[in-house]
């Protein structure tokens, strides 16, 4: 979709030409002078439109508006949730139709978080997974144009919105992939697709080259795998060479059944989201492109799938990772954490100002913090913080969990330095607290995505989060790093 920002009023939106118009429209309105203005006054008189949140009044062929189809949407107080409720509630009945254009216009004032809610709706709204499909309906939209009474008090806050909206894209369609048609291998294209842009380089690394680098954590995970691992490596330069980098660490299970401590079978199709984190660094990567920051960043993915056969890692191996420490595997099932600290070391040669890595890594992150809010853990109040608000900035919310020694003492083990696993309490800060052994030499920061990667049910799919939380922290940081 081409997006577009541009300063009017209702006089401007009744001249505009598409096939559909959407007003949002806020508790206490006045409405000005003129044909609308006195239309939507008669309306709110009669109770027939009504500024609740969610509330929708849709007419056809209205006098004095050039679009055919116009539907009126309660804001309520107009905040970034009543924005973005209510567009998702008025873009509902107009996702089947064969809008080629449509207009989506502020009644009063707009600002830079709803114009970030508006545009992430409307990606969100006209978003549909068509790949492994053989008769997906043809998306038909090509432009949005919304409008605001000062373009310019909001234009930042816009492109950004559209950028995190194209990374989010990214995210979700690989997200969504079925697992055989996203291998490590064709996650490794992607980022080399994906780093033709400027300013971009990626390299991948194969079974051999991860071999030589003593990733013993990760190639257990990949060995019980026909698919080969792949290690990726993304690189944006958009500073100097003599800026260090921020680090993005994604977990890149293209699926995981769990290995020999195997999953149940019900809703086990939902483990091709676990590449989730690696997708976000995709994304990302993505936005970056598009907006071309003044910023160093370093994308790894450690890329395979966690599956049984007769080579597959047993509980009770003990394998050694890529900083020389022997991990004895409890569980096969905590394998995201066992691709992720060698990637953790990995990212030590880039000498980096910061490491986030992001992973859907515990079931115990979403009994804790359901689908609302990404687990946020660190070992830096700095980061902690800087994510936490750049969460806050992006509409991508998450939430600082605690990374207190006493939670390590469930990972000793008598046979290895460490074990994968702890008991089921605090399951989600015994994992956090395994990473945080692997990245002790830079600030470092861990987002568990379990229960807001994606959804399930009726609604099943990817939710192309963090990405929003990323681009923002990364954008934050051009300013103070």
């Amino acid at each position: 979709m081409n997006f577009e920002l541009k300063t009017s009023t209702l006089a401007g939106l009744a001249q505009e030409k598409s096939d559909a118009a959407i007003v949002l429209v806020a508790n206490g309105f006045q409405a000005p002078k003129g044909v609308l203005g006195a239309w939507m006054t008669k309306a709110i008189q009669a109770k027939a439109l009504d500024t609740a949140t969610g509330k929708v009044l849709s007419v056809y062929e209205l006098p004095g508006l050039a679009a055919p189809r116009a539907a009126f949407a309660g804001v309520g107080v107009a905040s970034a949730k009543d924005v973005r409720s209510a567009l998702t509630a008025a873009l509902t009945p107009l996702k089947s139709s064969a809008l080629k254009k449509l207009t989506v216009a502020f009644a009063g004032d707009a600002d830079e978080a709803s114009v970030r809610a508006a545009v992430a709706a409307l990606y969100d709204a006209f978003y549909a997974y068509t790949t492994t499909k053989s008769k997906a309906e043809k998306q038909h939209l090509q432009k949005v144009t919304l409008l605001v009474p000062n373009a310019s008090a909001c234009q930042t806050a816009f492109d950004r919105a559209v950028a995190i909206g194209e990374g989010a894209l990214v995210a979700r369609e690989w997200a969504n992939r079925p697992a055989n048609h996203a291998t490590p291998t064709l996650l490794g294209k992607a980022a080399q697709h994906l780093a033709k842009g400027t300013r971009m380089h990626c390299e991948v690394l194969g079974p051999k080259e991860v071999a030589k680098l003593g990733m013993g954590s990760f190639m257990a995970v990949a060995q019980g795998s026909a698919e080969p691992l792949q290690f990726i490596v993304l690189r944006y330069q958009g500073a100097a060479k003599t800026q260090a980098p921020t680090v993005l660490v994604g977990k890149g299970i293209t699926f995981d059944s769990g290995g020999i401590s195997i999953k149940p079978a019900p809703e086990m199709d939902e483990m091709k989201f676990d590449m989730s984190g690696a997708a976000s660094v995709l994304g990302t990567f993505k936005a970056l492109s598009v907006l071309k920051p003044a910023i160093n960043v370093v994308g790894l993915i450690p890329a395979c799938e966690n599956l049984p056969s007769s080579t597959a890692v047993k509980p009770g191996d003990v394998v050694t990772s890529m900083n020389g420490t022997t991990i004895e595997i409890l569980n096969t099932d905590a394998e995201g954490r066992l691709v992720l600290c060698d990637a953790l070391t990995y990212a030590e040669r880039f000498n980096p100002s910061a490491v986030v890595d992001i992973a859907t890594l515990t079931g115990a992150c979403v009994i804790a913090l359901g689908a609302v809010r990404s687990g946020v853990f660190s070992s830096d109040d700095g980061l902690a913080n800087e994510l936490l608000a750049a969460g806050t900035q992006a509409q991508d919310l998450g939430w600082r969990m605690p990374l207190d020694d006493e939670y390590a003492d469930g990972l000793k083990s008598n046979f290895a330095d460490v074990a994968n696993v702890a008991g089921r309490p605090g399951g989600a800060i015994t994992a956090a607290k395994f990473l945080h052994r692997f990245a002790a030499k830079y600030p470092w920061a861990h987002i568990d995505i379990a229960g807001t990667a994606w959804k399930g049910g009726a609604a099943k799919g990817a939710t192309g989060r963090p990405v929003g939380m990323l681009v923002e922290f990364l954008l934050g940081r051009v300013q103070v790093k």
